[in-house]
C-alpha cells in the first residue's frame, strides 16, 4: 500500500491473516517459555557458586573469574554439586584438597567417597562429556586453583550466543515492528537487546580478568530480558486487539 505522499506504509498486525497471527503468537509464546527456562537453568546452576543460597553478583563472578582462594573441585562440591555429597564427605575432600591433594591419600580416603557420589557419571565411559574422576590423574587437574571458566569454553559459548540470540532477537523484532507504538520507543526496544547481548558477552571476558565486571553481566542480562519481554508482551497484545483505523 502506498500513502498519498508517496511513502510506503509499513504493514501492521491488523493487516495479517489469522494464520499469520497464530504463527506469531505460537512463536512468541514458545520463545517466552524458553527464556524463562533459560533463566531457571542459570539460577539453579549458579546460585551456589559462592556457597550461599540465592543468586548474587558473587555467584556470577565465581563462574567466570573463579574462586582463586580454592580449587575447582572444591568450588563444585560447595556449589552446583553440593546436593550430591554429604557434609561429612565434603569436609574430608576439602581437607584433602587444602593439604595439597596428595596421591597417597587418594585411594584410601577419597576414592571411596567418589565411588559413592561421583563415579556414576564422572567416568571415562560416560556419554555425558563430564570430567573423569575414576583415577588420580583424572581428578588431580581439578584439584588446582579455580580460575573460573576456561578461555576455550568462553569462546565456544560466545559464538553460540552471538549467533543464536541475535537471530532470535531479529525474529522477535521483525514481529514487534508491526506494533503501533511511539517510533523512538520502538527503535529503542529493537536495538537495546542487540547491544545488551554484545555487552553481556564482552563482560564475560572482562569478568574473567577482573571479578568486579560481574555487575555488568547482570545489568546487561537484565536489559536483554526486559527488552525481550516488552517486545513479546506488546506484540501478543496488539496481534489480537489492534484495529485498522477508519479512513
Amino acid at each position: 500500500m502506498v500513502a498519498p505522499e508517496g511513502h510506503i506504509v509499513p504493514k501492521r498486525f491488523y493487516d495479517r491473516t489469522i494464520s499469520e497471527k497464530l504463527l506469531y503468537t505460537s512463536f512468541l509464546l514458545l520463545v517466552g517459555l524458553g527464556y524463562m527456562m533459560a533463566m531457571s537453568y542459570l539460577y539453579v546452576t549458579h546460585e551456589m557458586n559462592d556457597g550461599k543460597p540465592g543468586l548474587s553478583v558473587a555467584d556470577v563472578a565465581a563462574s567466570y573469574y573463579g574462586n582463586r582462594s580454592g580449587t575447582r573441585l572444591e568450588a563444585a562440591i560447595r556449589g552446583p554439586m553440593a546436593a550430591n555429597i554429604s557434609d561429612e564427605d565434603r569436609n574430608v575432600m576439602v581437607a584433602w584438597l587444602k593439604d595439597g591433594a596428595e596421591e597417597e591419600h587418594y585411594a584410601k580416603d577419597i576414592k571411596p567417597i567418589l565411588e559413592k557420589t561421583c563415579l556414576a557419571c564422572h567416568v571415562q565411559s560416560s556419554n555425558m562429556n563430564l570430567p573423569d574422576f575414576s583415577s588420580y590423574a583424572g581428578i588431580h587437574k581439578y584439584a588446582e586453583v579455580d580460575t573460573g571458566m576456561s578461555m576455550t569454553s568462553l569462546l565456544r559459548l560466545s559464538h553460540i550466543h552471538l549467533f543464536g540470540i541475535s537471530l532470535l532477537l531479529f525474529m522477535i523484532g521483525s514481529i514487534f515492528i508491526q506494533a503501533e507504538v511511539n517510533v523512538w520507543f520502538k527503535r529503542f526496544l529493537v536495538v537495546s537487546p542487540m547491544l545488551a547481548v554484545f555487552v553481556d558477552v564482552l563482560s564475560w571476558f572482562l569478568t574473567k580478568w577482573d571479578s568486579h565486571y560481574a555487575v555488568i553481566v547482570i545489568v546487561a542480562g537484565g536489559i536483554l530480558g526486559m527488552s525481550m519481554a516488552l517486545q513479546i508482551l506488546i506484540s501478543l497484545y496488539q496481534i489480537w486487539t489492534l484495529k485498522k483505523p477508519v479512513m
